[in-house]
């Protein structure tokens, strides 16, 4: 999940603080560097800067919620080969993020910036790749099972790779708007607000477009479309719930080109880090081994990990759990509004939450709380209702999940910069690589699930389906994504960076950053520094 994205940010870019020296160099006799004044974004570049991360979010909660049941509802593929797309193109996305992260810290500075020129000229290729993942090709008879797996497949790929190119180049500008910790803190609320927002638009157009059209579906091997089963009209309720999903497609490609746009003309990339830094970046392989040997980091992506399975599992199932164990064909979509539109609005809650009583605390009482209402949802009967109101307040652990990894990323990349005040060029690796983990992870347990569907009976396009299959779902969706949660939940008793040791840090870069610019100070004192952190 959109992942997305209140928040404490990290140093400057992970590089040293604007007016450290280089070993050797020493400030001009007789004159100090003045003090620097605070770099204030204006609401305008927050919120410019903001709706960049809804794209990621609109596509993702498209593909996340509806492309499972499109796979095999609407294009007609096979669950086995519904699966190993699922899985390979998560898996591929997940591959290419570290890859483009590879690359953007290779990128070197350009009149749009170093970031700006991926999120640019990935944007046309995207919305088209995009659009043609929801179109269902004719094919000769014959090979059409064939092509029609290579088209999802590659088209599935090709649009997880730029729209990484997109993602990985955004997350990373967090560090780059400002320099200051608290101008990076309100921008990210802001962020993680529309990327909420992003979500409920992607699902409300995508679910209330494709839920207008009317799909088809058999029962004992025969068409059930009117009360004559003409098959015609089954032929012609598929076009149509074809053309629904084309033109959700259309009109959510539409969202990324102005999203895109605004954020382009809006948000300027700030390039004084860079300018402070006189040694070249870090080697990546270098900068990847201490990455991912610094504690805190590992701990934090293990925990979300298995609380972020955990949602993906209930995300990309929950289309076919309200179809056919719940038995809401047609209320799937407006069920899914309702969690995301619940999530919205506890977003603020959640910010506030977490300033008061700490990240860590967040996470425990914000995750958990979803399972009491996974437990009912596994218990309950077909009772529409009751399932509007377990949605609603599901909603409320949802928000919790989509705020807190971005959240605490940024206090991982403050302790790693100053125990390792060197480095520089590696705030790409951190992001890229938790995103690398939870979407690998993702693609394994969607195309397992999809694998296990398939192995108990799943038919498509079926009106109803055969008790194995229904209890599968259940599973899928309530006790399976319950037994993640409580493995996340128990790893984060290990990570270290609890609230006061936050403060510590922030007050650390602080010094830092005011000790350089009134008078400047050499490697040596920010080593020495790290060695008494």
């Amino acid at each position: 999940m959109a992942k997305g994205e209140g928040a404490e940010s990290g140093s400057a870019a992970g590089l040293l603080p604007t007016g450290i020296l280089q070993a050797g160099e020493r400030p001009a006799q007789g004159k100090k560097e003045p003090k620097k004044k605070k770099q204030q974004l204006s609401i305008c570049n927050k919120l410019c800067y903001a709706v960049g991360g809804a794209p990621y979010q609109v596509t993702g909660c498209a593909l996340g919620f509806f492309l499972q049941i499109y796979l095999l509802e609407v294009a007609q593929v096979d669950p086995f080969f519904a699966s190993i797309i699922l899985f390979v193109g998560r898996a591929w996305d997940a591959f290419t993020d570290p890859l483009v992260g590879f690359c953007i810290s290779k990128s070197s500075w350009t009149r749009l910036g170093r970031l700006m020129p991926w999120i640019i000229f990935s944007t046309p290729l995207a919305i088209l790749a995009y659009f043609l993942i929801w179109f269902v090709p004719d094919f000769p008879e014959g090979m059409e099972r064939s092509q029609r797996f290579l088209w999802y497949l590659l088209f599935y790929c090709l649009f997880e790779s730029l729209v990484t190119c997109f993602h990985v180049p955004y997350s990373a500008l967090t560090m780059f708007i400002s320099t200051e910790q608290s101008e990076r803190d309100s921008a990210t609320a802001y962020r993680m607000t529309v990327e909420v927002l992003g979500t409920v638009l992607g699902t409300a157009i995508q679910g209330q477009i494709v839920g207008q059209a009317k799909s088809p579906c058999l029962q004992n091997g025969s068409a059930v479309a009117s009360e004559n089963g003409n098959h015609t009209h089954s032929t012609a309720s598929l076009k149509e719930t074809q053309n629904a999903y084309l033109l959700a497609a259309g009109v959510i490609a539409s969202i990324y080109v102005i999203c895109a746009v605004i954020l382009t003309l809006g948000v300027r990339e700030q390039r004084e880090p860079y300018e402070a830094q006189q040694a070249e970046s870090m080697p990546f392989f270098q900068g990847l081994r201490l990455v991912m040997s610094h504690g805190p980091y590992v701990k934090l992506i293990t925990g979300f990990l298995f609380t972020s399975l955990a949602f993906m599992l209930v995300e990309g199932n929950f289309a076919l759990f309200c179809t056919y164990t719940l038995g809401f064909r047609n209320e799937f979509q407006n069920l899914l509004l309702a969690i995301m539109l619940s999530a919205t609005f506890t977003i603020p809650f959640w910010q506030w939450f977490l300033t008061q009583f700490g990240k860590k605390r967040a996470v425990y009482v914000g995750i958990s709380s979803a399972v009491p209402f996974l437990i009912l949802m596994a218990l309950i009967e077909s009772n529409l209702i009751v399932t509007y109101v377990v949605a609603i307040a599901a909603g409320i652990s949802v928000a919790a999940a989509f705020l807190l990894p971005w959240s605490m990323l940024p206090d991982v990349i403050d302790d790693f910069h100053l125990k390792q005040p060197q480095s520089s060029g590696t705030e790409p690796i951190f992001f890229s690589f938790y995103v690398f983990f939870t979407k690998f992870a993702s693609g394994v347990s969607l195309g397992i699930s999809t694998l296990s569907l398939d192995f108990v009976g799943y038919k498509t396009q079926g009106c109803s389906q055969l008790v194995q299959v229904q209890f599968t779902l259940k599973m899928l969706v309530t006790m399976v994504p319950i037994a993640l949660i409580l493995l996340g939940l128990l790893l984060f008793k290990l990570y270290p960076i609890d609230e006061e040791k936050r403060q510590h840090n922030k007050k650390a870069l602080q010094a830092l950053r005011d000790e350089a610019s009134s008078s400047g100070c050499s490697d040596t004192d920010s080593t020495e520094l790290a060695s008494i952190l």
